[in-house]
């Protein structure tokens, strides 16, 4: 199944711009003076939260710990992943601070109530400086079983082919840009990927031909591919994803930033596909640079069954 209608979200506690991961994302923009960042922060991660449960999304929350202080929680798809086999994967993270989260609880919960089968972990590549950031670095068709990455300083070859070996996916990797040619730092800002729609910023793989493989690899997996432009790159639309609720119907999430860049063609070419769902995470956007999906890990895993007690 290419989308989950159960989510984990990150509550934030000290949220605020992360200066171990601003040199290669060029989306983090520091707060201005005086501004308090972390309660508009809870004021919009509580207003997301609302809106996916309204739309009949189970959203599971996760309170986040003062300390240690990562600034970046509020994003944990970077963090792990889980597979409907059972597998859970932890991932080798570029920025310090950021790997401190494996040991805020989060994996504990996962474990308690949800069966894992297996853990993958990749961890110790970074020892090796070799990164690999979850579901920011790849963007995947679990339909299709393909894995699409554009590679950067936090998304490094060996690590890819070490996962789509575990995992058996097929890679369709590739190199993304900005318009000042620096490599974008997830693949997940440029590109989203559901069920029969996928969104892209082709103009971001500057060489031709790459750029050809990327959309024709697309199409013939049976996705139709909605275009971005640079300024639609820049207003996060690439960092949508689809998710279902418990009717089974499909919901894109983005943010409204998102939702705002799109022309009216682009506006009804996705809700022929999906229904749209903006939120207003503005704050957490522009202080830390990582946008709607980044802000959804996806459970896949099969839930515990309650233990019955015996009777005698």
């Amino acid at each position: 199944m290419q989308t989950t209608h159960s989510l984990l979200m990150i509550r934030p506690t000290r949220f605020s711009f992360n200066q171990d991961t601003a040199g290669n994302n060029s989306f983090q923009r520091p707060a201005g003076l005086a501004e308090d960042v972390q309660a508009k922060a809870l004021e919009e991660f509580d207003g997301y939260v609302a809106a996916l449960r309204e739309q009949g999304v189970q959203v599971l929350v996760h309170e986040d710990g003062a300390a240690p202080h990562t600034p970046d929680s509020i994003f944990p798809n970077n963090c792990w992943s889980s597979h409907p086999d059972g597998t859970l994967v932890l991932y080798p993270m570029q920025g310090r601070n950021r790997r401190l989260e494996r040991f805020k609880g989060v994996l504990a919960h996962l474990h308690e109530h949800y069966q894992v089968a297996r853990t993958l972990d990749l961890t110790p590549l970074e020892q090796e400086q070799t990164f690999l950031e979850g579901t920011g670095s790849m963007v995947l068709d679990r339909q299709q079983r393909i894995c699409y990455a554009g590679y950067s300083s936090r998304t490094h070859a060996r690590a890819l082919d070490q996962w789509v070996d575990h995992l058996g996916y097929e890679l369709c990797a590739f190199h993304a840009r900005d318009r000042h040619g620096v490599p974008i730092y997830h693949t997940n800002v440029m590109m989203s990927v559901g069920s029969r729609l996928a969104v892209a910023c082709l103009q971001s793989l500057d060489v031709a031909q790459e750029r050809a493989a990327l959309r024709q690899r697309l199409e013939s997996s049976g996705k139709q591919v909605l275009p971005l432009t640079w300024a639609q790159l820049k207003s996060f639309a690439g960092n949508m994803l689809e998710v279902h609720n418990r009717a089974g119907e499909p919901l894109l999430v983005m943010s409204r930033t998102a939702w705002r860049s799109l022309d009216a063609q682009q506006r009804q070419l996705i809700e022929r596909h999906v229904q749209p769902l903006p939120v207003n995470i503005d704050t957490i956007e522009r202080i830390g640079g990582g946008s709607a999906r980044c802000m959804l890990a996806e459970i896949y895993l099969p839930e515990r069954q309650p233990q019955l007690e015996h009777s005698r």
